[in-house]
């Protein structure tokens, strides 16, 4: 059983992010199948910290069916109250990426979170980044007015942040086409619940608007065929999101490297499969040391026996396992 947090911010953080995953499941439940609304095609997964002492989480795993290449759900608190050596008090969040099956619907990422510190500073983190293989500038400028209107005087400062954040240097790339990015956000003047569940909510609805509108497309063409060229775009941004993560995102290696008790539910935001001849190419652009951690993520997928051919590799339980290991041995040599 999960312990949860007791000060009434973090009770009321958990309250809300609870409910916006609630909302977004069922959002995403609905285009799955418009007869039900109820949870049915999503698969429920409890973890705990600590056999639950110091709180855990529970996140929805969407079916790998015609929508979904692979997608993730999660709501987490973690509470370490009774541990004055900590610097934090509590952190409650929620995490979730989409990744469509269909290439021309984008892939989605929202994260929200509020951390309470020992030291007395509290704040909240919000980030959303969409994620196309193949852009579409309509898609693009709708998520854009989004976050405009939900930002309001932040958007400058989360897009500027984002777009730092979701380059990729040696690729000269970036990985999205549309960021939003509020670090320890907590400014005086506003409520900063509401402001947070205004933005998650807002975000989810132009999201699931979005891939809505890609179905509907889809049932109107004569046609809804994908062609070879738009799944092998697909599976190379999907190479492109499997490097940036494992590689650059610092929650995501944070996570990993404090403790073990999440290890799949972490790597949560992996797509399916993966472009392995792609990645190895990008060793010799990656800097050092970090390029010896690209090639060992190369060699992990070589060792997979799910291969669907000599260069595409299914990111298995398995397969997460494996990376997580190479990411932990790495950095025991690499500090982060």
């Amino acid at each position: 059983m999960r312990k949860p947090a007791t000060s009434e911010n973090a009770i009321n953080a958990l309250n809300m992010l609870s409910s916006a995953q609630d909302y977004f499941v069922k959002q995403l439940s609905q285009l799955c199948q418009p007869q039900h609304s109820e949870h049915a095609s999503f698969t429920a997964q409890e973890w705990l910290r600590d056999n639950g002492a110091h709180g855990g989480g529970i996140r929805f795993e969407a079916p790998q069916n015609s929508l979904f290449n692979r997608g993730s759900v999660n709501v987490s608190q973690i509470q370490y109250e009774d541990r004055p050596d900590k610097a934090f008090i509590s952190a409650t969040a929620l995490s979730t990426i989409i990744h469509p099956i269909n290439p021309l619907v984008p892939s989605i990422h929202i994260h929200v979170s509020w951390t309470e510190l020992r030291s007395g500073k509290n704040y909240w983190r919000l980030m959303a980044d969409l994620n196309p293989a193949i852009s579409c500038e309509e898609d693009t400028a709708n998520f854009d007015n989004t976050l405009k209107t939900l930002g309001g005087q932040y958007y400058d400062q989360a897009k500027q942040a984002g777009d730092d954040y979701f380059y990729i240097p040696a690729l000269k790339a970036h990985r999205g086409v549309s960021h939003f990015y509020l670090e320890g956000f907590n400014p005086e003047g506003i409520e900063g619940n509401a402001f947070a569940k205004q933005f998650v909510t807002g975000v989810i609805d132009s999201y699931i608007a979005i891939f809505s509108n890609k179905l509907t497309a889809a049932k109107n063409r004569l046609t809804a065929d994908i062609t070879q060229q738009q799944k092998q775009t697909q599976l190379d941004y999907h190479t492109l999101y499997f490097y940036q993560v494992l590689t650059l995102d610092k929650g995501t290696t944070a996570g990993l490297l404090i403790h073990n008790q999440n290890d799949v539910g972490t790597l949560g935001s992996l797509p399916r499969f993966v472009n392995r001849h792609l990645l190895s190419q990008w060793v010799e652009k990656t800097p050092a040391p970090r390029d010896q951690l690209v090639n060992a993520l190369v060699l992990a997928l070589a060792d997979n026996n799910n291969g669907i051919s000599e260069v595409t590799t299914e990111v298995t339980t398995e397969v997460k396992i494996n990376i997580v290991q190479v990411m932990r041995e790495h950095y025991k040599s690499h500090a982060l």
